[in-house]
């Protein structure tokens, strides 16, 4: 089932009026990943303000889910001896079959759930539509306790508004996407979840005399309610019907397939015309023997259409599934957009979903899978962090000016109000007074970390500028410094820590960087929004958010979101080994030796707390930033290795590296950690690609990336697939082409409309000879259609290009569907069991052979 976006908060009001102090804990399974950890921050809050008891539980992949289901959601269950309750999973399940996994969908409708809710919030897609379409108990309206004729609780896997929770099953928060987008395949799934059973035996077997005996009733599935063929003799459809795909009824009930091809006499006799009487009187005066009624389909022309029909329907939900991984709204802002429908909004909830979308940009996750996506390139898209994520970013900031007004002070003099140092283009670094606690929009350039670094470092480790300076080489150290020569801050200035520059030279930073960014590239390294200081009204596009925590921390959303991501990547122990230089694991941390990765896990599960702590502890915060250093120091100092040593190859499909030497291997056995690393080597090869071809590959999507990560510990390698997205922005020496591309095009269109001119003059002055001549106009239309194909034939000429950009899927990262098929083509071990289809581990003597299949897939669409 799934719960459409008016109806946000219909299941909490529920939840709210059932819920009293006998009732189960409600069980919350977090995926460890910061947006997810936001929402549950959002969620808890919530559950604490309505006194709703809750238990949380990190889940670090899909043998976790399967013990948590075992261990805590199926003792639940009321035919279990529990007395139901709530599950939610923000974060984990949405792409399997949760039924199955966690263990409450029964062998029969009596068994299914008992009393057991899910609630899914997921931004990953595409969703399992078992979980969307189905994922409810079959109960009949009477059995329900409703009228007959009275308005559906569900239709369609959709939640009606008269919605009451108590009989259990999987319920899907819909973002939008399934109401918008998924009509297709809801009709697909509705339809192949009516049809009966019938064996596929390639259309050769069975006959038009075949007995009953062989058309015997089919199993139905788990959780699905299938119709025999006997419960459809009382239904009636022609036989046109069955050829068309069929409809989608409020009824959920199947076309008619009877198991006699015949048809009721009286419904022949019906169908000569005038009264029965004297239709009886014809007939014996005609023929001395009763009139037969017509022959009906075979059993077998049934058998074939029905086939027919349920391939179509398959190949509907298959084509979904083959369209590759992407993301859509965040986790943290689902959750706020529940707050705000229960009234509960507050800066604290508002930060968390900032902090949750922030670090989902943090990981390259967008409507194109894991793929690097910096740049105005997306702004087409419609999906997140495309012109959706646009409207997302601006409600957030909207929110921030809502919840966060401006003093007295400030907004009854205009001159001290542009005195602020974040509208004179100052990155705000204190609060404004002991007890501030607010919100502010920022001008943030894209560096890393700038508050808590040196100016220097902060662009030295920053990504977007690595690839468009090329900073792995000396060329492009050099090009920084020369940079920052013509900024006017000599190294010695940018070297010490940012906080304790030189005003002059903090308050004219953003002016520079505007004035020199672009000679090198370098459109988007700031917002160019609301330059004069002075927000009336402006949008504020690019601002980052700044929050104050008084005199202790000023820290912005994207610094959390760094810091939180390294906790969880690296840990929080790993902080007091820093001290040395280096980075080993921690005397006190387990062994990881187990073969299936449980201790690994086991440790991952243990970082989930500190990180949830750090989020409303600012000092916890602060302690772990030289564990956030420390991993973008082994990212450059690991990148530029391979950039250098020319260590990534270049295969049919994708480029490939291997992590396997050198002092932060041990680093990158995070999937996620990995998966950093190989964005920053994504971002900085689709550079190198633009400027010596002038443009990306695979249609301007950039090339496809694999990385893997040596984890010698356990003899697996930790492998990750990342998109080439398409960057944005020009890079270093890529305007021309992009000019010459421009005007390539502003030609081709100039000279499409002066053949259409021609052409049009052309006819004009033929179908004025005709009139005079034949005096008809019978070949006018003929003209007039002709002018329409050959003007559609010159706009495809052109638009070929832009058009296939457009197709559903195009760019997305298939990399999980490419390992599921190399899997089952070959005898590779390897385990995917991370939540992110586009991480996979595979054993070390067995990764070239992996790596070699891998190459011969389609692994972006």
């Amino acid at each position: 089932m799934y719960l459409p976006r008016p109806l946000i908060s219909t299941l909490y009001h529920n939840l709210q009026q059932s819920y009293h102090g006998l009732s189960s804990r409600v069980q919350i399974l977090v995926a460890l990943e910061p947006d997810a950890l936001c929402g549950c921050r959002i969620l808890a809050q919530l559950f604490r303000r309505d006194f709703i008891q809750f238990d949380i539980h990190p889940i670090a992949g899909y043998s976790d889910l399967q013990k948590a289901g075992t261990k805590m959601v199926q003792p639940m269950m009321e035919n279990n001896g529990g007395t139901g309750g709530i599950v939610v999973c923000l974060g984990v399940g949405g792409l399997v079959d949760l039924g199955a996994l966690l263990g409450v969908e029964g062998e029969d409708n009596e068994t299914s759930y008992g009393g057991v809710e899910v609630w899914v919030i997921d931004a990953r897609r595409p969703w399992n539509l078992g979980n969307v379409f189905g994922g409810q108990p079959q109960i009949s309206p009477v059995e329900e306790g409703l009228e007959p004729t009275s308005q559906p609780r569900v239709e369609n896997g959709k939640i009606q508004r008269g919605y009451k929770r108590g009989m259990g099953g999987i319920i899907v928060f819909d973002d939008g996407d399934i109401e918008d987008d998924l009509e297709k395949e809801q009709d697909a799934y509705m339809a192949l979840l009516d049809m009966p059973e019938v064996d596929d035996n390639g259309d050769s077997g069975g006959s038009d005399t075949e007995s009953e005996d062989e058309e015997q009733e089919p199993q139905s599935r788990p959780g699905q309610k299938r119709k025999s063929w006997s419960d459809r003799d009382d239904e009636d459809e022609s036989d046109e019907d069955a050829d068309r795909p069929r409809q989608r009824r409020k009824s959920n009930r199947s076309s008619p397939i009877p198991d006699s091809p015949t048809r009721p006499k009286q419904r022949g006799l019906l169908s000569l015309n005038g009264p029965p009487e004297s239709v009886a009187a014809v007939s014996r005066s005609v023929s001395p023997t009763p009139a037969q009624p017509p022959k009906g389909p075979s059993t077998r022309t049934l058998r074939r259409r029905l086939l027919k029909l349920r391939r179509k329907n398959e190949s509907v939900l298959q084509a979904y599934y083959s369209l590759g991984a992407s993301y859509s709204e965040p986790i943290s802002c689902m959750m706020y957009s529940l707050a705000s429908e229960l009234g509960r909004e507050d800066n604290d909830l508002l930060w968390m979903a900032i902090v949750g979308v922030t670090s989902m940009e943090l990981y390259g996750r967008s409507s194109i899978g894991v793929a690097v996506t910096s740049g105005k390139s997306t702004t087409a898209a419609s999906g997140w962090l495309g012109t959706r994520g646009s409207r997302m970013r601006q409600l957030l900031r909207d929110e921030v000016r809502r919840l966060n007004p401006p003093e007295v002070s400030d907004s009854s003099f205009s001159s001290n109000r542009n005195m602020l140092p974040e509208n004179s283009g100052i990155i705000p670094t204190t609060a404004r007074s002991p007890d501030d606690r607010s919100i502010r929009l920022s001008p943030e350039p894209k560096f890393l970390l700038i508050r808590h670094w040196s100016l220097y470092d902060s662009m030295l480790h920053s990504p977007y500028l690595s690839a468009r300076l090329h900073i792995w080489s000396d060329g492009g150290r050099k090009r920084l410094h020369k940079l920052l020569a013509k900024m006017g801050v000599s190294l010695v200035q940018c070297k010490q820590s940012y906080t304790h520059m030189d005003m002059e030279l903090k308050r004219g930073l953003r002016t520079k960087l505007l004035k020199y960014s672009e000679m090198y590239g370098l459109d988007d390294l700031v917002p160019s929004a609301d330059t004069d200081g002075r927000d009336r009204g402006g949008t504020k596009e690019g601002w980052g958010f700044v929050k104050s925590w008084g005199w202790q921390a000023t820290l912005s959303a994207q610094d959390v979101g760094v810091v939180v991501g390294a906790i969880l990547e690296v840990g929080k122990q790993a902080v007091n080994t820093l001290q040395s230089g280096g980075w080993d694991r921690p005397p006190d941390a387990r062994e990881t030796t187990d073969e299936d990765g449980t201790l690994e896990g086991e440790e991952w599960v243990g970082r989930f707390w500190d990180a949830y702590d750090a989020l409303e502890k600012v000092e916890e915060l602060k302690a772990a930033l030289p564990t956030a250093q420390h991993l973008h120091r082994a990212i450059l100092r690991t990148g530029t290795s391979l950039l250098e040593k020319r260590q990534i190859r270049h295969l049919r499909a994708f480029r490939m590296c291997v992590v396997k030497d050198g002092p932060d291997v041990a680093l990158f056995t995070h999937p996620a950690a990995l998966t950093k690393l190989a964005l920053w080597l994504g971002e900085a090869l689709a550079e190198l690609e633009r400027d010596k071809k002038g443009k990306l590959g695979h249609g301007g999507r950039g090339t496809p990336l694999v990385v893997a990560g040596l984890n010698e510990t356990r003899g697996v390698y930790v492998v990750v697939g990342t998109g080439g997205g398409g960057g944005g922005g020009m890079g270093f020496g890529d305007k021309t082409a992009a000019k010459e591309k421009k005007e390539k095009r502003e030609a081709k269109i100039q000279a499409r409309e002066l053949k259409r001119k021609n052409k049009e003059k052309i006819r004009e002055e033929k179908r004025e000879a005709r009139r005079q001549m034949a005096g008809d106009d019978e070949d006018e239309e003929d003209e007039t259609e002709s002018e329409g194909s050959d003007s559609s034939s010159d706009e495809e000429e052109d638009e070929e290009e832009d058009e296939a950009s457009q197709v559903k899927g195009f760019g997305r990262n298939k990399f999980g569907n490419a390992f599921q098929e190399v899997v089952e083509e070959t005898n590779a071990r390897v385990r995917i069991d991370s939540f992110e289809h586009c991480v996979v581990e595979v054993k070390k003597e067995d990764l070239s052979g992996f790596l070699e299949s891998l190459s011969m897939k389609a692994v972006v669409g």
